[in-house]
C-alpha cells in the first residue's frame, strides 16, 4: 500500500480529485487531498495575506501532523509550485514526486516570472486587487462542468508573486520524478506554453518519467481512470 498526497491547483480545492480518490483506494492505497487555505471548503479563510508560503505550510503540516511517510506527492497546475516548495521540509518523506500538467519551478521562480513577468513581484498600489478571478475551464461532462465551476473561487494574488526556494535541483533528490501532460489544450491556453516546455524537458531526460493523457487541463475530472492507472503503476 502507498500513500498519495494530491495537491490541487489554483481556484479549486480538494474536491477536484473526487473522481480519482476512490480509484486509488479501490486499488488498496491511502489517499489524502488537503485543501489549501482560502480555496475549496477553506474559502472563508481567504485574504490578501495568503501566499505561496501559506500553501506550502498547509501541505507540510498536513504531512507532518498525519505523520505520512514514503508518499507519492502530486501537484496539479499551480500545485506544482506548492509541492516543490514543500521539499525543503518533507523531501525525505517523498518516494515519488508527480507534476500533473503543472509548473515545475527552479529556485527563485514564481508563477509570474514563469509566465514571463519580470522578477520582483507586482508593485504595491493603492486599492490593488488582492485576488485573481478564475477563468472558466472545459469539462467533458456538462453536469461536471456545472458542479465544478460553481466551486471555483478567486485565488489570492500573492501566491503567484512569491518565489519558490529549492536548495538543490529536483534531479538531485533520491525520489523518482514524473511529469504528466494534458495534450488537448491549445498552446496559447493559460500556462500551457510553460507546461509544454517543461513536458519536453521531462520527455528528453532520463531522470524523469513522462506520460501524456489526451484531454485538456482538467485531467482529474475528464480522465480519472487513466490518471489513476498511471499513479498506481508508479507504486508497482
Amino acid at each position: 500500500m502507498s500513500t498519495f498526497v494530491l495537491v490541487h491547483g489554483a481556484w479549486a480545492g480538494a474536491h477536484g480529485f473526487r473522481k480519482v480518490r476512490p480509484l486509488l483506494r479501490l486499488a488498496g492505497h491511502d489517499v489524502t487531498t488537503p485543501s489549501l487555505t482560502g480555496l475549496g471548503e477553506r474559502v472563508h479563510l481567504s485574504g490578501p495575506q495568503v501566499g505561496l508560503r501559506t500553501h506550502i505550510e498547509d501541505v507540510v503540516n498536513h504531512v507532518l501532523y498525519e505523520d505520512l511517510d514514503d508518499i507519492v506527492l502530486l501537484g496539479f497546475s499551480y500545485g506544482g509550485m506548492v509541492v516543490t516548495g514543500s521539499l525543503a521540509h518533507i523531501g525525505d518523506r517523498v518516494s515519488h514526486l508527480v507534476y500533473l500538467d503543472a509548473f515545475v519551478p527552479d529556485d527563485g521562480d514564481s508563477v509570474r516570472t514563469m509566465l514571463g513577468a519580470p522578477p520582483g513581484g507586482a508593485p504595491i498600489e493603492l486599492g490593488a486587487q488582492w485576488s485573481v478571478v478564475a477563468a472558466s475551464r472545459e469539462y467533458d461532462d456538462p453536469q461536471d462542468a456545472v458542479w465544478s465551476e460553481a466551486r471555483r473561487v478567486p485565488h489570492p494574488a500573492r501566491c503567484f508573486a512569491e518565489p519558490v526556494h529549492l536548495a538543490q535541483p529536483l534531479e538531485a533528490f533520491p525520489f523518482t520524478r514524473t511529469y504528466i501532460k494534458a495534450t488537448a489544450d491549445s498552446p496559447d491556453a493559460p500556462g500551457n506554453a510553460n507546461f509544454w516546455a517543461t513536458a519536453e524537458r521531462a520527455k528528453a531526460s532520463p531522470a524523469w518519467n513522462y506520460h501524456e493523457i489526451a484531454t485538456n487541463h482538467m485531467i482529474a475530472n475528464n480522465r480519472p481512470e487513466e490518471l489513476a492507472a498511471i499513479l498506481i503503476a508508479l507504486t508497482a
